[in-house]
């Protein structure tokens, strides 16, 4: 029996010469040079008893082993656990204990501290820094480079990704073999990816997008990644003439726009600019056209579903929206109430069906059901649009929909129209709990660089543009807005953080 991630993802690439990794202080790994150091990592997993099917988990810094320790797993046949770094220990208890992780990987410089969460879990604890070394490093050091590869299925599990918990705990994510082949798939098709590219990766690896969309593409095409550890604009920039695409989030693309360096003879070589995690500002799509002319593509997907719509390769990508399904993803627009389909043109809950979607929660059945409809459609908690193209709009999330005296309130309609205001640069929009009227929005807006925005003007043009029942009660200016590892706006954090605004005195 073969083991189909490995053998799509993998395996091709024994003996090859090619160059695959492309690290930040000048050194080039193959694509064999890679494999060898998988196997003799998955010698290590294997002698600590690690099995097909058991949890390995790491929170450590990105790092070429840090990848490999990924393919290790896969050719071992466990479920890989990527963590954020960022996870306290209080959030890695639960990780641990709630994955029943065989082996937890850290950094060196974290041991001791996380030793008793470890041991707590019934996890074993090795250590890997970025520098490759660590007790797995030498584990691994004098092991076979070949190992013989497990045999799994295409509906096995291969990974466990834990969403970020802002309503409850955190649910994690049960993604097979086939989710992640048919993705990796689509995308290097669809974003027309071959062996001669040459990708930029500043992104993190413990998440599906700099994990398993910019990794797996690149392993399936074949071609070559600069494998930054972080974004860092000025290494961005020394990078990008050596690249022929780049995937980021919105948050990469506003900083290198803000440096004079980046200018469209730098680009000129470029491909391929995609964006996700996040929504990319129109004024952003806009902006980097005139600067560089490339339209960024931007798409759409989430931890349960891989990847699920795109802007077009060829023809308009449209800013502001995220472009229609992926070949072999269904989506559709429903009431989230009934869950009968809406016309386009109609704002409901975003809900798709492909084997880009997940198997369901782990040790959650009744979360999963809720959540996973009996004919396999995924219910995202997303509420978008399709417009008279068939292009997908994102509206925002199901949970930050403000109801204000029993009418409805989408912030990202109100968010748009002030965006589009002199002196701004971003905004967001919150519903906070309001005596009168259940809840009403507020607007948190970030100025432009040296601007200061005139709210009078703001909230009068607002009045012109909106329903009343829809205007921001206040509008508050504020120097950021409080965003995750991939560039997402926190809006929880906002809700609680002003959540007494109109509290009685």
């Amino acid at each position: 029996m073969s083991n189909p991630l490995f053998d799509t993802l993998f395996a091709p690439h024994a003996g090859a010469d090619t160059p695959f990794l492309l690290t930040g202080d000048g050194d080039t790994i193959t694509h064999d040079a890679f494999l060898r150091r998988v196997a003799k990592l998955a010698h290590a997993l294997s002698g600590l008893g690690v099995e097909p099917g058991d949890r390995v988990a790491a929170q450590v810094a990105k790092s070429p082993d840090a990848l490999a320790l990924y393919a290790a797993c896969v050719q071992v046949g466990a479920v890989f656990l990527p963590l954020n770094t960022a996870y306290t220990a209080h959030e890695l208890a639960y990780f641990l204990g709630d994955s029943a992780a065989r082996v937890f990987v850290a950094d060196p410089a974290d041991a001791q501290s996380l030793a008793p969460v470890a041991a707590d879990a019934g996890a074993e604890l090795l250590t890997l820094d970025a520098r490759g070394g660590g007790t797995l490093a030498a584990l691994a050091a004098d092991r076979p480079d070949r190992f013989p590869t497990a045999p799994r299925h295409l509906h096995d599990l291969a990974a466990l990704l834990y969403t970020s918990g802002t309503t409850g705990r955190s649910k994690g994510a049960m993604l097979s073999q086939e989710n992640l082949i048919s993705n990796a798939r689509v995308l290097a098709e669809t974003w027309r990816f071959t062996d001669a590219d040459v990708l930029l990766h500043a992104l993190p690896i413990f998440h599906t997008h700099g994990l398993f969309v910019a990794t797996n593409v690149m392993l399936l095409a074949g071609g070559a990644t600069i494998f930054l550890p972080k974004f860092d604009p000025d290494a961005v920039l020394r990078a990008l003439p050596r690249a022929t695409a780049m995937m980021g989030v919105p948050t990469f693309y506003t900083r290198l726009l803000d440096a004079p360096e980046f200018t469209r003879e730098l680009v000129a070589h470029m491909r391929l600019f995609v964006s996700g995690s996040a929504p990319l500002l129109a004024e952003t799509h806009t902006r980097f056209e005139e600067r560089t002319g490339h339209r960024i593509l931007e798409r759409y997907g989430m931890t349960e579903t891989n990847m699920s719509t795109s802007n077009p390769y060829e023809g308009d990508r449209r800013a502001g929206t995220v472009g229609f399904p992926l070949p072999g993803v269904e989506l559709k627009i429903t009431d989230p109430a009934t869950g009968a389909a809406l016309d386009h043109g109609q704002i409901g809950q975003i809900e798709v069906r492909g084997p880009n979607v997940f198997l369901g929660y782990w040790r959650m059945p009744e979360k999963t059901a809720e959540e996973l409809r009996p004919d396999g459609f995924f219910q995202t908690g997303d509420l978008g649009l399709r417009d008279g193209d068939g292009y997908v709009h994102i509206v925002g999330r199901a949970k930050d929909l403000i109801i204000s005296g029993g009418y409805n309130i989408y912030p990202k309609e109100i968010e748009l129209e002030l965006d589009a205001m002199p002196g701004v640069l971003e905004s967001a929009v919150i519903g906070v709990p309001h005596p009168d009227f259940g809840e009403t929005p507020v607007a948190l807006i970030v100025p432009q660089a040296g601007a200061v925005p005139d709210l009078d003007a703001i909230a009068a043009s607002l009045r012109g543009n909106v329903a009343a029942f829809k205007l921001p009660r206040r509008l508050i200016v504020v120097d950021t807005l409080p965003r995750n590892t991939m560039g997402k706006v926190q809006k929880a954090e906002l809700r609680r953080e002003y959540a007494d605004l109109f509290a009685a005195k």
